[in-house]
């Protein structure tokens, strides 16, 4: 995959900072993986498999509690996510006779 699919983020948990480097297809399988009754593991598997090699033994502990996996993904997302303003157009009830 080339650079330019890549986006190093470093997200700052306590005195730590972990960097993780995201490309499409990680943020596209960790959707795919999200059912109703599992949201954790996904999670946790994206900030494992995205998390630079050695900070991953420091990282790991922090994700035995399943709210701070889920803040850590979520601030992950947040910051991979693009910015943009989405307004809703709503359309008019007219009738046509």
């Amino acid at each position: 995959m080339s650079q330019q699919n890549n986006t190093e983020i470093t997200l700052e948990v306590g005195e730590q900072e972990f960097t993780f480097n995201l490309t499409p297809a990680d943020v596209t399988k960790y959707f795919n993986a999200l059912t109703q009754t599992n949201k954790v593991a996904p999670g946790n598997n994206l900030l494992m498999t995205t998390v630079l090699q050695e900070q991953k033994n420091v990282l790991k502990p922090l994700l035995g509690n399943p709210v701070m996996v889920m803040q850590l993904a979520g601030a992950l997302l947040e910051e991979y996510g693009p910015k943009v303003e989405v307004l809703v157009k709503k359309h008019s009830a007219t009738l046509s006779a």
